[in-house]
């Protein structure tokens, strides 16, 4: 399949860039240092169904949007009194753990190929606040890094991919859509952007109806793909 043309690169931070779920295991494990791992990955997933089940009723307009962090803290908080910790210091602790993040293996090299030859466009569901404090403990470097706070909705609201359209001044059809959430994608296809999945072992596999544009088993893979349709 032929890669696209295209203007910038667009993408998702959570599970794409950085592996989610290892920073908040580690939050979980100093929060209680006894905690077996299948105990770990019983809190882990308790986590994430309050973040999924939150995110779903405001993208409903059943809840007032809410920032990625105090949602976090309202995970941080549920997870906590799951194993009778009520001090808040350890709590806040916890929910600060959704921020320190490590990328994963090839994202660093893979971010810095295709930055010397694309604009980088970070577009992440994290809060203004959050995403400065991913980027700086990954060592993200953007071109720039948007927050969906600024549409105070949440991927895949349509108004999250706005944010990329109009900073970069390109149609949609010009911008080319990086994440390993195949739902993520979906949604920006929805407003016209081109995709490229990149295969993460915590992401959301395509399935046999998705049709994306690129298709990487990494992110140095996608730079080697781009550099090959593209070259100097």
């Amino acid at each position: 399949m032929p890669v696209p043309e295209f203007d910038a690169l667009v993408f998702d931070v959570l599970g794409t860039l950085v592996d989610e779920p290892a920073g908040i295991r580690a939050g979980l494990r100093a929060l209680d240092p006894s905690l077996d791992e299948p105990r770990v990955e019983e809190l882990l997933s308790l986590w994430y169904r309050h973040i999924e089940q939150e995110q779903r009723l405001i993208l409903d307009g059943t809840r007032p949007y809410r920032t990625s962090e105090a949602v976090d803290l309202e995970a941080a908080r549920l997870v906590a009194a799951a194993v009778s910790v009520d001090d808040p210091a350890a709590v806040a602790a916890l929910a600060r753990s959704a921020r320190r993040l490590p990328p994963w293996p090839d994202t660093l090299r893979g971010l810095s190929r295709l930055a010397e030859r694309h604009p980088v466009i970070g577009l992440s569901n994290a809060g203004r606040t959050a995403l400065l404090d991913i980027n700086a403990h990954a060592g993200l470097r953007w071109h720039q890094a948007l927050s969906a706070q600024d549409a105070r909705t949440y991927k895949p609201d349509p108004a999250v991919y706005r944010l990329a359209v109009t900073a970069s001044g390109r149609p949609p059809e010009r911008l080319l859509m990086v994440a390993a959430h195949a739902w993520d994608l979906r949604g920006a296809q929805a407003l016209g952007l081109r995709t490229a999945y990149v295969h993460r072992p915590v992401g959301d596999p395509p399935t046999g109806a998705d049709t994306f544009d690129v298709y990487a088993d990494s992110l140095t893979g996608l730079a080697d793909l781009l550099e090959r349709a593209r070259p100097v």
